[in-house]
């Protein structure tokens, strides 16, 4: 797959009727609750009444690290682990940031191909803060200042409001098109998460979202196709602003709200036993 166009056209809903039989099925008075919802959600993904559990789950770590409770939560949880370096690609310019999408694309077909039933999606490099807030703040129309992480001084925080304030500048002239936007504000992480994003909804294969990077990972491939935020599933609410706005947005309810900061993969996996149980 090398456009962006045939790929996007290629994404459908999840399977509606399914959705509804699931419902009908486990829910018949309205009164399931949570659990419900994702047990139906998931149903939809895998077109099956009932759902089953997912049996290849995969972490994909786009970083290079992959820190060490990250991989003990991955062993606990069953959930195998894959760390994809991605420092090397760049998004200078809008040839560059496409390779990097579609670095993405290959990626998930690589997972897909090889048996994964779920993704988790996570990316933990801490120097993704401005990019992400400033993704976040154009693609939700939000000010610098709602979209700067907190848990820092005031002065530290100032200063990161700036740099924010300066990236959504510069990505501003770019907002009608995705790729030129990722090449303006966006690093090779996100642009390879896009992708990633984007293929496993083509492939109608379930992704469960990590922290505030990935989610604004998929503010971009949301404006790409509408149709992809179906197959997602926000694992993990984290205290940073953006990342809140970014599901609000996107209209995803976060399985959990345990107040972890960062993008390494914790959150999101700790829902996965949450979605076992539900369809369970």
């Amino acid at each position: 797959m090398t456009d962006l166009a045939e790929l996007t056209a290629a994404i459908a809903r999840p399977d509606d009727g399914a959705r509804r039989e699931a419902r009908d099925l486990l829910d018949p008075d309205g009164t399931g609750g949570r659990l419900v919802d994702l047990a139906v959600w998931l149903a939809g993904a895998q077109s099956r009444v009932p759902a089953v559990p997912p049996t290849r789950p995969r972490l994909l770590v786009l970083d290079g690290t992959a820190p060490a409770r990250t991989v003990s939560v991955a062993i606990d949880t069953g959930v195998d682990l894959r760390v994809v370096g991605t420092r090397e690609m760049a998004t200078g310019n809008r040839d560059e940031a496409l390779a990097a999408v579609l670095a993405g694309v290959a990626l998930a077909d690589e997972e897909v191909d090889g048996g994964a039933d779920l993704l988790v999606l996570a990316l933990p490099d801490l120097h993704l803060a401005v990019p992400v807030a400033g993704l976040v703040g154009l693609l939700t129309k939000a000010d610098a200042s709602a979209v700067t992480a907190t848990g820092q001084d005031d002065a530290a925080w100032m200063v990161a409001c700036a740099a924010t304030r300066d990236t959504m500048r510069r990505g501003r002239p770019a907002m009608a098109d995705r790729v030129d936007l990722l090449a303006a504000v966006g690093t090779g992480d996100l642009a390879v998460a896009t992708g990633v994003l984007l293929q496993a909804a083509s492939r109608r294969t379930p992704v469960l979202l990590d922290g505030p990077a990935v989610a604004a990972a998929a503010l971009v491939a949301a404006r790409l196709s509408f149709r992809a935020a179906d197959w997602w599933l926000a694992g993990n609410l984290s205290p940073d602003p953006a990342h809140g706005l970014a599901l609000a947005r996107l209209s995803l309810e976060p399985v959990l709200d345990l107040g972890l900061r960062g993008d390494d993969g914790t959150g999101a996996l700790l829902a996965v036993p949450v979605l076992r149980a539900a369809v369970r």
